[in-house]
């Protein structure tokens, strides 16, 4: 199995929506399968911050915000679905988060489905930090 850059963190993520998949199923709104991840996240540890409000710039404008729903660890964005199939927009909104807010990781969960869906995906244009 490839080594993935946090990979520690996104494992214990996908094992906290497995638990909350095999225990509640599909066919709820997507709120409570955020409340159940928080709880889940703070279960086993992991700082995040939930419904996280990422300003968009435009020319060095604020043009706008939106909400991840969930910033795990100040590294790894995780947006949850609830839906029966994933479509190739709701992949680019995720990977737009990623761009807009300069994350390496992310990643898109799905629980509307009979089994969980999950994607992991990195930032291909992303910029470390200029270290002081």
């Amino acid at each position: 199995m490839p080594e993935y850059k946090y990979g520690d963190i996104t494992e214990k993520i996908i094992g906290a929506c497995l638990r909350i998949h095999n225990t509640l199923g599909n066919g709820f709104p997507e709120v409570i399968y955020q409340r159940a991840l928080a709880l889940e996240l703070s279960a086993i540890g992991l700082s995040f911050q939930r419904e996280f409000d990422m300003v968009i710039y435009y020319m060095n404008q604020k043009i706008g915000s939106r909400r991840v729903d969930f910033l795990v660890e100040n590294k790894i964005s995780v947006e949850l679905k609830a839906l029966l199939t994933l479509e190739n927009g709701h992949l680019a909104q995720a990977m737009n988060y990623l761009e807009v807010y300069n994350l390496e990781i992310g990643m898109l969960i799905n629980f509307g489905g009979t089994k969980l869906a999950f994607h992991r995906f990195t930032n291909k244009k992303y910029k470390p930090p200029i270290e002081k």
